[in-house]
Parts: structure tokens; C-alpha cells; sequence
């Protein structure tokens, strides 16, 4: 349809939940679980080979942990970067030594991903996590007999 000189659109209207799911064109990344001595020349270093890079930084939360930002040019780059970074070890053969038992290999894995904003974190978190109606639910029930069981409960 055309209103004045611009083209436009109709469709149906769908919730929010049943549009299309995450763009998978993005090239902003979002990167953590690397060491202390990472510096920026490190940085591109690792990132500039799977494309051109158009900017990188590297940040500390109030805990000391460090995380970094890269940007790249063309989003096919920041997916290559993605496909090929992520999960890798990048600690040396001394720290892997010093980890402790009980400690998740997980968490010194390299991480790439996505930059998203806040609001779209939550809202991945809430199709991870479990919703209200699905947990147990605590129920107070008085005046039963006193030979009541959990079994007599429960049927």
C-alpha cells in the first residue's frame, strides 16, 4: 500500500512471544572468563584474524573480574568469531594445575557471545528458568488424623 511517497506494510498482530526470535545479525560481542593479563593488543590479537575489527575494550566489574566488548565490521565475522572462540581454555598449564577439586571446569572456559541488553538477558533467563506454575508448590493442611501418613497424603 502506498501513503503519500512511502510504502507500507499490514500484518495480522502476533504477541511478543510468538514474533520472530533473536536477530541473528549482530556483530557487537560480549566477551568474559579470561585471564587477568589479557590487554587490549592480546584482544585483537585473538579477534582481528577472523575479521576486521572496528573496536574493542576491556572493562572490570566492582568484583575485579574482567570482561571485554569487540565490534566487528560484518556480522558473518562476529558469528566466525563466535563459532571459533568460544569454550576454549586459555589458561596456562600451571593454572589448570592449580584448580582446585570442587571447582566447574565450565567457568574458565573462554566465552563469545551475543552482546545483548539487559532487557534481553531477562528475558532468555525467563524461558531458561523454570515458570512459577511448574515448581512445587508448599501446602499447609490442618486438623488431619493422626495417623495420617505421607502415602494417605499423596493419594
Amino acid at each position: 500500500m502506498q501513503i503519500g511517497d512511502k510504502t507500507v506494510e499490514v500484518h495480522a498482530f502476533r504477541k511478543r512471544n510468538q514474533r520472530e526470535a533473536e536477530s541473528t545479525d549482530f556483530t557487537n560481542l560480549y566477551i568474559k572468563n579470561f585471564g587477568k593479563e589479557m590487554t587490549e593488543e592480546k584482544l585483537k590479537e585473538m579477534f582481528v584474524p577472523l575479521g576486521e575489527v572496528t573496536s574493542s575494550c576491556i572493562m572490570e566489574d566492582k568484583f575485579g573480574r574482567k570482561f571485554a566488548f569487540v565490534n566487528y565490521e560484518k556480522p558473518a565475522d562476529a558469528k566466525k568469531a563466535v563459532d571459533e572462540l568460544s569454550g576454549k581454555d586459555l589458561r596456562t598449564d600451571e593454572q589448570k594445575e592449580a584448580q582446585k577439586e570442587g571447582d566447574d571446569a565450565d567457568s574458565y572456559l573462554f566465552y563469545v557471545g551475543r552482546a545483548m541488553t539487559k532487557a534481553e538477558r531477562a528475558k532468555e533467563f525467563r524461558q531458561k528458568a523454570p515458570s512459577g506454575r511448574e515448581v512445587g508448590v508448599n501446602l499447609y493442611v490442618k486438623n488431619l488424623d493422626e495417623d495420617t501418613t505421607d502415602a494417605t497424603l499423596k493419594e
